[in-house]
């Protein structure tokens, strides 16, 4: 199925464009950037980016690694307003 008709990207090409950065780096976070990149294409339109997505997700290669899960921590929580004083 094509997803993006501006840069003709199939779901197949979305799809191993995943496992193969996924097999070259287990510990990568991929996005749709990547994607676009190692697809060699950039975004254009961004109107299949919500499709681009869906099929990003259908992955089983596309889980965040182990290693990167839940790093924002307690202390990220208590900056929440930058220092900020309330009237901003």
């Amino acid at each position: 199925m094509i997803v993006c008709h501006c840069k003709n990207i199939s779901d197949h090409d979305i799809l191993r464009a995943v496992e193969w950065m996924r097999a070259a780096d287990d510990k990568t976070i991929i996005t749709p950037g990547k994607v676009y990149r190692a697809l060699g294409k950039s975004a254009d339109c961004g109107g299949c980016m919500p499709i681009f997505l869906s099929v990003m997700r259908s992955s089983k290669s596309l889980q965040v690694p182990v290693e990167l899960r839940n790093l924002r921590g307690s202390k990220t929580q208590e900056f929440r307003n930058e220092r900020r004083h309330e009237s901003y």
